[in-house]
């Protein structure tokens, strides 16, 4: 579950052939974003599952240029000038987000909300010294802050010109406004192959077929577009979160410098106050029991159990330059994705230079943030992400049972085939393949969340085989 809840609206599911533009795969925010900056009624999004259902639900939502040590990070992997010029995107995309909201009269709980980075480790004073330097010098202004929670840390400072918001309320809004505008969302639809054919895209459904001029991705992982871009120019970071009752309003939302990320912030909704606490993030190849991930979010914070209401996980694209991957893939081809955990504000960047493109215009984006960019990070990084998809794949088939797994968990071999089983608290067995579709790695179970997870590139299934997040497309239900 995830504390934000969408909007009840009257859904679209194709139930033809069409030919379009432009056909936008991927229902979340940058997908929606995309179709309105192109406000072509010639244009058309498709979602697998609900829009908004994705990565969108599960984000903390904090609309902020604020985000921990970053631009110390892409200074050192690239240069002062690339670091620059992605903190102006990030302002840009702050101010051109909190404009749609008020131009469109979006009620999404939009809030000014000061930003706070931190370090709880003594030794990391001088490396958050460093980003305030670097942010003062580029005409940030900076203060120097106590953290308003109780939370160890040795040092820590804000910035006053960001918001939070409610994601799902801004994306129901937001199809609402596509909507008036004659613009197609089709929910539920799930695009299971792409070819070309006499420049048209030729994309499959289950039942029908889309021909589009342009396609552009916007989904999490998207799988098949340019050979290997995912797994050798990326990792997959995933966190936990608990949403846990408070007894007073917190107007300020936060974030530790060093690893394993921490973050907190509120949110009020009908007489309720919630704190929302982020931690444990981590390479999802390396920690896989995730009931103990979610402890340690609940030690960190010294969270009260009993006023816990939510948990959930996600799972985030993290680029080897810290910076997005949005631009041209190959002709009249394009993808949005990689946001290193600020997906509020790079999902309207994203759509705005992929709307750029399209209608040929410049953007001063573009070239930095280019998806087949190749700097010294790529190099750097590469024998990384060999060893991480190695080693996820070797470890999810050598250790099927894992060592947390309680009894009524079983992944046993029957006929050639891994088969997990799940016994539910009613005693009902539920049987699955332990094999994801994507590229085979074996599946692991989440206890805390009821789900079958990959461990590879974080697809994820129900107890009964269905798939509910990509990259894969296939169920996993025996037959």
């Amino acid at each position: 579950m995830s504390i934000w809840k969408k909007e009840e609206y009257n859904t679209n599911t194709l139930n033809k052939n069409i030919e379009v533009n432009t056909l936008i795969i991927g229902g979340g925010l940058t997908g929606l974003l995309t179709a309105y900056f192109l406000n072509d009624t010639s244009s058309c999004v498709v979602e697998a599952r609900t829009i908004g259902t994705g990565v969108t639900k599960n984000t903390t939502a904090k609309i902020t240029y604020l985000q921990s040590d970053i631009y110390n990070k892409i200074k050192k992997l690239t240069n002062k000038e690339n670091a620059k010029l992605y903190l102006n995107s990030q302002i840009e995309s702050v101010k051109d987000l909190k404009n749609l909201i008020e131009k469109e009269g979006i009620n999404c709980d939009l809030k000014e909300t000061p930003s706070y980075i931190f370090t709880s480790k003594k030794s990391k004073i001088n490396k958050l010294k460093e980003e305030i330097y670097f942010l003062k010098k580029n005409g940030i202004k900076v203060s120097k802050s106590p953290l308003p929670i109780k939370y160890k840390n040795y040092s820590s400072y804000k910035v006053n010109d960001t918001y939070t918001f409610n994601p799902l309320k801004f994306i129901t809004s937001l199809y609402e406004v596509l909507n008036t505008k004659n613009i197609k969302v089709y929910e539920n639809t799930k695009v299971l192959n792409v070819k070309k054919e006499n420049d048209i895209y030729i994309c499959t459904t289950d039942n029908f077929t889309l021909k589009a001029k342009n396609i552009v991705y916007t989904n999490n992982y998207p799988s098949f577009v340019f050979p290997l871009l995912m797994p050798l120019r990326t990792s997959i970071e995933k966190s936990h979160i608990i949403v846990s009752l408070a007894s007073k309003y917190k107007n300020f939302s936060c974030i530790n410098i060093e690893k394993p990320t921490y973050s907190c912030r509120f949110y009020k909704e009908n007489n309720k106050i919630y704190q929302i606490s982020l931690g444990s993030s981590h390479n999802i190849a390396f920690k896989q029991n995730d009931n103990k991930c979610f402890d340690k979010v609940i030690r960190e914070f010294k969270l009260n159990r009993c006023n816990i209401v939510d948990k959930y996980s996600n799972t985030d694209i993290i680029t080897s330059d810290y910076m997005p991957l949005i631009g041209k893939i190959k002709n009249n081809m394009y993808i949005s994705t990689g946001y290193n955990t600020w997906g509020m504000t790079n999902s309207i960047l994203g759509a705005k230079i992929i709307t750029d493109l399209i209608k040929n215009k410049q953007s001063e984006y573009s070239k930095l943030f280019n998806p087949k960019r190749i700097n010294k990070s790529n190099i750097i990084k590469f024998p990384y992400y060999i060893f991480t998809g190695l080693y996820s794949y070797i470890t999810s088939k050598i250790i099927k049972n894992k060592s947390w797994y309680k009894k009524n968990i079983k992944v046993h071999r029957t006929l050639g085939t891994d088969i997990s089983v799940y016994i539910d608290e009613q005693g009902i067995e539920h049987k699955v393949k332990n094999k994801c579709p994507h590229l085979g790695c074996g599946l692991i179970f989440n206890e805390a969340e009821k789900c079958w997870d990959c461990p590879c590139h974080s697809s994820r299934f129900d107890i009964d085989g269905n798939c509910i997040k990509g990259p894969s497309n296939n169920n996993i239900k025996i037959k």
